[in-house]
């Protein structure tokens, strides 16, 4: 199939993007790579009148660090990403990129195109989430920092407006003894995840966790933490924590669909093991950091 009738625009700076989208209201979306837009598109799953690439703007690229912030411009290849010496920084990150599709797709894709997508099944909005991530927005009223709790409001809805854009992702720089792993369970490798989940763990003086981070995807409408499970992980010991009964209480707390890849038990089981695994991995590194 081909996509309905649309005119592009191709705009050199963003208050011009942002011009075009207050313009046009909801019949405008941004086109970043264009690797989900395009063929939910060219399926008729999703129509607008008019497109609003963004490609050529330059305040939209790059990667900086900025105090104990790592700031990934909108705009930034998924592969630019995957190679840049201080994307390590932030060592989830760093373990889902490889992860998103294929590296054509990744050539393509977007860090912030990902991110604002909001695919529940994508490990990009997951990592966000998981690390406490803000989101820049630009829109006619200014600039305005977001959340990443905020941020993801359901299946493909954030909380940007109709006339604003996603500038840049800002990733704290965990200190201290910390760990950091992700899971996940797809049919194929770049398929998007049946099940995943991305942990953060800091392991204080005394040997005990003082910080984790448990977020899904592909378990819920949107990435979703797991608070009830990280509370009851905080302030054990790292070495005696029960990782299994974590695990279980983590899963058990996610609102997965049944579809023909599998059923929601079947996607609960996997996701707590997949969490017991993760949370193993991150304790270790932690420990030994």
């Amino acid at each position: 199939m081909k996509p309905a009738p649309f005119q592009l625009h191709i705009p050199s700076t963003l208050e011009e993007a942002v011009g075009l989208l207050s313009q046009h209201g909801e019949e405008a979306k941004v086109l970043a790579g264009g690797q989900s837009l395009v063929p939910l598109m060219a399926l008729r799953l999703a129509r607008y009148e008019h497109l609003v690439d963004v490609n050529r703007i330059a305040a939209l690229q790059g990667i900086a660090r900025e105090g104990g912030w790592l700031t990934i411009g909108a705009m930034t290849r998924q592969t630019t990403a995957e190679a840049h010496r201080d994307v390590a920084l932030v060592p989830l990150l760093h373990q889902a990129l490889p992860l998103i599709g294929h590296f054509q797709i990744r050539n393509r894709g977007t860090v912030g195109g990902s991110t604002a997508h909001a695919d529940p099944a994508s490990e990009l909005p997951a990592v966000a989430l998981a690390l406490d991530a803000e989101m820049v927005i630009h829109g006619p009223a200014g600039g305005r920092v977001v959340p990443a709790r905020e941020f993801f409001v359901s299946t493909w809805t954030t909380g940007l407006k109709p006339d604003e854009i996603l500038t840049a992702v800002r990733y704290p720089v965990w200190p201290g003894h910390c760990g950091f792993a992700l899971e996940e369970f797809a049919r194929r490798s770049g398929d998007f995840a049946i099940a995943g989940v991305a942990c953060g763990l800091e392991v204080d003086q005394d040997g005990d966790v003082a910080r984790a981070a448990i977020a899904y995807f592909g378990m819920a409408p949107t990435a979703v933490r797991a608070s009830a499970a990280e509370a009851a992980l905080v302030g054990s010991p790292a070495r005696g924590a029960d990782l299994a009964e974590i695990a279980r209480l983590a899963a058990s707390n996610t609102d997965p669909g049944d579809d023909i890849h599998g059923s929601a038990g079947f996607r609960r089981r996997v996701a707590a093991h997949l969490t017991e695994r993760a949370l193993e991995r991150a304790l270790r590194e932690s420990i030994h950091a």
